[in-house]
């Protein structure tokens, strides 16, 4: 598997795409020189730097007829990544 696994696409992180800051998951044993790689081979750019943050899984419960249904979501490793002036990244360009 890849170190960049998806583009992060909320409210906050396109907040941060007009100052030039990109929102990414990653592999978790992915470290912050591995993941400017891969960003400038994929997409071209140049990257300045990378903020890294591992997000924690969240406990959900279900209530059923029988029991309750417990469990928890994955954690997962986020990066911040800003490029140099001028670049940009487009998510949607293949849609």
């Amino acid at each position: 598997m890849g170190v960049l696994i998806k583009p992060l696409v909320t409210e906050k992180v396109s907040a941060l795409n007009e100052r030039g800051k990109y929102g990414f998951v990653v592999n978790r044993k992915a470290n912050k020189i591995q993941i400017k790689n891969e960003v400038e081979k994929t997409y071209g750019v140049t990257v300045e730097s990378v903020n890294t943050m591992l997000q924690p899984g969240k406990t959900k419960s279900r209530y059923t007829k029988s029991r309750i249904i417990k469990g928890k979501t994955y954690t997962y490793k986020k990066a911040i990544v800003q490029v140099t002036e001028g670049d940009i990244i487009d998510f949607y360009s293949g849609i």
